[in-house]
């Protein structure tokens, strides 16, 4: 059994973004992310083989997905479920304040 807390050992100081592995089992693993005023690399997509469904629990971001006219605006408890192979970037998070999300592969 494992305890812990989302919001809980977030760094002073965050020149890149915090991946941390919270569970990984077979076909399935959970992310804590954590973003302050991070974007995607110029010219970067992210195009995964697995589904991702991710959850801003603090903060905001702005996601691209590729194929989508408009950038999808996300806060607090707004959730995405991204397809596999589902390109996408992120453009802006909150450069004030911790972006937190929670991210479930499978």
């Amino acid at each position: 059994m494992t305890i812990g807390n989302l919001f809980a050992a977030i760094p002073a100081s965050l020149p890149d973004e915090l991946f941390e592995e919270l569970v990984a089992e077979k076909g399935i693993k959970i992310e804590r992310i954590i973003s302050k005023g991070h974007a995607s690399p110029d010219g970067f997509w992210y195009d995964q083989p697995e589904n991702e469904w991710v959850l801003v629990l603090q903060g905001a971001a702005r996601l691209r997905i590729e194929g989508v006219d408009e950038p999808i605006e996300l806060t607090a408890g707004t959730h995405i479920n991204l397809p596999a192979h589902a390109k996408h970037r992120v453009d802006w998070t909150k450069e004030d304040e911790e972006t937190i999300w929670l991210a479930v592969f499978y």
